[in-house]
């Protein structure tokens, strides 16, 4: 791994905090109580192939932008349903305006863009916010189509 960068996580279990790298093997567990814990990291056009395409897990992508008032709204629904999916998705938050190149190549029109990969290859898109149990549920029949 080259991409040496790393962010902090709380432990929704014990409280701890951890240093989870943004681009890693495997998924990433709770250093003193050992459970997984939720990842969730930003990219951008530099790091985005390491840090989502090559990810072990399949990834969530929030394309979203500073200014956008739904972006804000549903960037809370986005933590609990990586917290609540721990182990099985990564979220990965790309700001457009940052990013010109992924926000070309995933044709976004419309902030908040929401993508489901699985091994680089976008399985499911959505536009706009939704509430967490919406968004999670969306995400499980993603991942559950992927697999049937």
């Amino acid at each position: 791994m080259s991409t040496m960068r790393a962010t902090t996580v709380g432990c929704p279990h014990c409280g701890r905090t951890n240093r989870v790298p943004v681009a890693a093997e495997g998924r990433p567990k709770c250093g003193h109580c050992k459970r997984l814990l939720p990842w969730m990291v930003d990219a951008g056009d530099d790091d985005f192939t390491e840090v989502a395409e090559r990810a072990d897990v399949p990834v969530m992508v929030d394309l979203w932008a500073t200014w956008c008032g739904p972006c804000r709204m549903v960037s809370p629904a986005l933590e609990k349903v990586a917290t609540d999916l721990a182990g099985r998705i990564k979220l990965v938050k790309v700001d457009v305006d940052k990013n010109p190149r992924l926000s070309r190549r995933f044709e976004v029109q419309a902030v908040p863009t929401l993508l489901i990969l699985d091994h680089g290859e976008t399985v499911a898109r959505q536009a706009g916010a939704a509430p967490a149990p919406a968004l999670r549920q969306w995400v499980e029949q993603s991942l559950t189509a992927r697999k049937g």
